[in-house]
């Protein structure tokens, strides 16, 4: 059953990390004020914005990728999930260190901790054991 999931997840996953990705790339300061949280965590900045929007291309593309070519998924989709599972990690650092309140930790999770454990999960189910000769 839980490996049936894998690719729908992965497209779900890739399509919304690529979406994310254009918006960031082609108006990064609507997406700016639209996602919650942003403004608070710091000034504009359409580079940076449009920096990471590159990022989230690159990992909706690998994903939609590995949703095609399963044989290869599991390589296809080490870096996307190290990316997501680092900014889950990063996002979680600002809290314990004072950065940010506790309460970033809920308006965070569907966007950024949600994806990093989906992507976990993914990278779990997509490794194909080797076959014993």
């Amino acid at each position: 059953m839980s490996r049936s999931l894998v690719t729908p997840l992965a497209l779900l996953l890739g399509l919304f990390a690529l979406a994310n990705g254009v918006s960031m790339s082609v108006s990064p300061e609507p997406w700016y004020w639209a996602v919650a949280g942003v403004p608070d965590r710091g000034p504009f900045n359409q580079h940076f914005i449009r920096d990471i929007g590159f990022i989230y291309l690159l990992i909706g593309t690998s994903l939609l990728y590995g949703t095609v070519y399963s044989k290869h998924r599991f390589y296809i989709w080490m870096m996307p999930a190290l990316w997501l599972v680092l900014h889950a990690i990063f996002h979680i650092w600002e809290v314990l260190v004072g950065i940010c309140g506790p309460e970033s930790l809920l308006e965070d999770f569907i966007g950024v901790t949600l994806p990093g454990l989906v992507s976990l999960w993914l990278l779990y189910f997509s490794y194909q054991r080797p076959e014993r000769a």
